[in-house]
C-alpha cells in the first residue's frame, strides 16, 4: 500500500525576513568599523651585529605618520604608560619586554617620551632594527 505524499511548502514570515535584513545590516556595519593594520606605514632603521629579542607582550609603533600604537591599536603619548603598567603588571622581572618599532623618519620629539613612558612602565626597552645587508 502507498501512502501519498503531502507537498509541503515552507514559507517564511514577512516579519522574519526584515529581522534577518536587520542582523546582516548590523553584520556589515561593524565589519567595516574593524580596523586593519596593513595601512602601518614602518620602515625599520638598520645596524650590524643584531641578537634577537624573544618573545615580548607588548609592542609599541609610531609609523611614518608618527602615530603611535600598542599592540597594533592606536593610543594617546598620554595614556600610553598606564596601559603599559597594566599589561605588564603580571609579569617578572627578565619576562617584560616591551618591543618599539620606530619609523626611520620620526622625529626624536616624538620617540623620546614613548621612550621614557616604556621605562617608567618598568619595560625592558628592546629597539627593532633590520640587519644591515650589503647587496
Amino acid at each position: 500500500m502507498k501512502i501519498k505524499r503531502r507537498a509541503t511548502r515552507a514559507d517564511v514570515p514577512s516579519m522574519a525576513m526584515g529581522d534577518i535584513a536587520f542582523n546582516l545590516l548590523i553584520f556589515f556595519v561593524i565589519l567595516a568599523r574593524a580596523q586593519d593594520d596593513s595601512h602601518l606605514q614602518w620602515t625599520p632603521a638598520e645596524a650590524t651585529n643584531i641578537e634577537t629579542a624573544g618573545h615580548s607582550v607588548v609592542s609599541v609603533l609610531i609609523d611614518s605618520d608618527e602615530k603611535l600604537y600598542l599592540n597594533g591599536q592606536p593610543i594617546g603619548e598620554a595614556s600610553l604608560e598606564s596601559k603599559i603598567d597594566e599589561l605588564l603588571r603580571d609579569f617578572a622581572v627578565g619576562d617584560r619586554t616591551v618591543l618599539l618599532k620606530v619609523h626611520r623618519e620620526a622625529t626624536a620629539l616624538r620617540f623620546e617620551p614613548v621612550i621614557e613612558a616604556i621605562s617608567n612602565a618598568g619595560g625592558e626597552l628592546v629597539h627593532v632594527v633590520e640587519e644591515d645587508r650589503d647587496e
